[in-house]
């Protein structure tokens, strides 16, 4: 009896150890079920994602291939600019040159114009007698006259050009022509001030000294007449006062 007891006890035992075994490999294999299932669930989304990843790559490869072609058009076209730029630079700096010397030829030629025309006659005007009181009491200051200020200008300026200008040069049968700055065609918002012809200069110069001398005879004229009158009134006073 003890030992069908005992062996009672130990199926018992042995049934309890099975039915925990069964319940711990049930629960394992429900743990693996899950962990497969994310597992799938992850390389889905791996896919997926590598899928996005292939997509950009491609969309990054066209964009690449957008800008260096951008690139290349863009420099081609920032080189022919710059070509045309230094060619409009070097015909500007060109028709600069001619066109400054063509205004040096035309200088000299009015200048030489100038020198071969002959003195014009001065006006005729009516002999100013002043009385010696007249002349005593306010002496008139003349002017001088400043007609050789353009000839001056002008020497001064082909003197400064002669000494900027190399000795073989100026020795030479031509004048020596200062070579404008190119650089001026690079702003072309730049302002740049009319240069005044030499010859009006001295026209109105020879004008005004006309002007003055006119203006200085009529006001010598009426100081006389002046002193004149004051001088009779004078004289008529004292007569009347010694009658």
């Amino acid at each position: 009896n003890e030992q069908f007891n005992k062996v009672e006890v130990f199926k018992v035992r042995v049934t309890e150890e099975e039915e925990q075994l069964k319940a711990r490999c049930e629960e394992v294999e429900e743990h693996l079920q899950e962990q497969q299932q994310i597992q799938s669930d992850l390389r889905w989304e791996l896919s997926q994602k590598s899928v996005l990843v292939g997509a950009l790559r491609a969309s990054l490869k066209e964009k690449e291939r957008h800008f260096l072609e951008e690139l290349k058009h863009r420099s081609h076209r920032t080189t022919v600019l710059n070509t045309e730029l230094q060619k409009q630079t070097e015909a500007a700096a060109y028709l600069s040159f001619q066109l400054h010397s063509a205004k040096q030829k035309l200088h000299q030629q009015r200048q030489q114009q100038q020198h071969r025309r002959p003195a014009p006659s001065g006006v005729d005007k009516p002999p100013v007698h002043p009385s010696p009181q007249a002349s005593a009491s306010s002496p008139t200051t003349i002017k001088p006259k400043r007609r050789s200020s353009s000839r001056s200008s002008s020497h001064l300026h082909t003197e400064r050009a002669r000494e900027c200008v190399p000795r073989e040069r100026v020795t030479g049968p031509e004048e020596p022509m200062a070579m404008p700055d190119p650089a001026l065609f690079f702003y072309p918002y730049r302002h740049r001030s009319r240069i005044r012809p030499p010859h009006r200069h001295a026209l109105q110069e020879a004008e005004g000294e006309e002007s003055e001398e006119l203006d200085q005879g009529a006001s010598v004229s009426r100081l006389a007449t002046t002193v004149a009158k004051a001088t009779a009134t004078t004289v008529s006073t004292t007569e009347n006062n010694v009658e």
